[in-house]
């Protein structure tokens, strides 16, 4: 199984609407394009001196090949609509995990 994980900044001014829009928008978006069959969302634990918060979504897909498929085929386009809606408010960065 691969793990898509998602770890974003987000600052504190769009946080209630970025939980909202992750939950209501985003993250069915991602698991509409068939490639995911699960994921996790949350929020970690730790106080940042900025008074930013970082959050943790997690889809699990079948394997690679349907990883990349993702990536070729939806990803810039979910990606973008993030970009647009928050711009430098939420910051994200990407990791691929296999289960061993």
């Amino acid at each position: 199984m691969i793990l898509y994980n998602i770890t974003i900044n987000v600052t504190a001014e769009i946080e209630e609407d970025f939980i909202s829009w992750m939950k209501t928008t985003h993250i069915p978006e991602v698991l509409n394009t068939g490639i995911f069959h699960d994921h996790k969302f949350f929020r970690l634990l730790h106080e940042s001196e900025d008074g930013s918060t970082n959050y943790c979504i997690q889809y699990f897909t079948e394997s690679i090949d349907k990883m990349m498929e993702y990536e070729k085929q939806h990803a810039a386009l979910l990606r973008a609509k993030t970009q647009e809606r928050y711009k430098d408010k939420a910051v994200a960065f990407r990791t691929l995990l296999e289960t061993i």
